[in-house]
């Protein structure tokens, strides 16, 4: 499937209606957006009555309707399952991070391609979101991609991100992209967004000990801080993107800031993928954006 980026919009609305499902979207953007956009699709993928939305009439939207936030997950599958259904609808499969665990691990994908194995509870089409997606490893991925190249029929996976940056070019060629913008944030992200942003401003004048205790922050739990670190990255990165587009429009050369950016994403990679340290990955990003701040 042809990779193409495509606005949120109404896509998995047409796609509903005009019955043309693709059997892979990945969801991408800030907030819960995403993750609302997959839950409310795949539900209506089941409904009985064929719409765009969940009728919230049916049998079946009864069923995936049912409260499951209190089901935590485990990556291990010890303290709790690998995967949960969307409700109790036994065609909907939802896989995301348990509590404190640093990624979505291959156990539990391997459990998401067993399941989609088995025969589905009716004729129906059925669904597989995998939330934090971003937070897939290396290998995790490669099985992952191993399913979309053979799904299963009227089969449909749903990958929400934060960032697509993270996942194999193989993996997200295989999607139908969609993209949230950003929207409006909680007053907590917003708060702690902005707090980032001011100490950014001024990064360009902090001493190599002071960068260190910034990065020192981020000692401790990997799975908290790794999420912190990876809000980091993200602001970072706007806040790069502002000063690039100021510096085009004055004519300057930019080449620190873009050298910067390609750090900011070489440590998303080693964050999500490699199991890296938090503290040692914002140690990384805050020295390169300190030399782009220098520029």
């Amino acid at each position: 499937m042809p990779e193409t980026p495509t606005s949120s919009g109404d896509l998995l609305g047409q796609s509903l209606r005009s019955g043309r499902v693709h059997s892979a979207y990945l969801l991408s953007g800030p907030g819960d957006a995403p993750r609302s956009a997959a839950r409310g699709f795949a539900r209506a993928l089941v409904c009985e009555a064929a719409e765009s939305q969940p009728c919230e009439r049916c049998a079946a939207c009864a069923r995936s309707a049912a409260d499951d936030a209190g089901i935590a997950l485990d990556g291990t599958g010890k303290k709790g399952p690998l995967y949960r259904h969307i409700g109790d609808h036994p065609d909907l499969l939802w896989v995301e991070r348990g509590p404190g665990d640093t990624r979505v691990r291959i156990g539990q994908i391997r459990a998401l391609q067993a399941a989609l194995r088995l025969r589905g509870s009716g004729s129906g089409r059925r669904a597989a979101v995998c939330a934090d997606a971003e937070w897939l490893n290396h290998e995790a991925q490669n099985a992952l991609l191993r399913l979309l190249e053979e799904p299963p029929p009227r089969t449909t996976l749903l990958l929400v991100a934060r960032s697509a940056a993270g996942l194999l070019a193989t993996l997200r060629s295989r999607c139908q992209r969609i993209r949230f913008p950003e929207g409006a944030p909680s007053p907590h992200r917003d708060e702690a967004n902005q707090e980032i942003a001011e100490r950014l401003a001024r990064v360009g004048a902090l001493r190599t000990p002071e960068l260190l205790d910034w990065a020192e922050e981020y000692r401790g739990a990997r799975g908290d801080n790794a999420a912190q670190v990876l809000r980091l990255l993200e602001v970072a990165g706007s806040w790069l993107r502002e000063r690039v587009g100021l510096a085009v429009e004055r004519g300057d050369a930019v080449p620190r800031e873009l050298s910067a950016f390609s750090e900011l994403q070489a440590c998303r990679r080693t964050l999500v993928q490699r199991n890296a340290n938090p503290q040692m990955v914002a140690e990384r990003a805050l020295l390169a954006l300190r030399e782009a701040a220098r520029a």
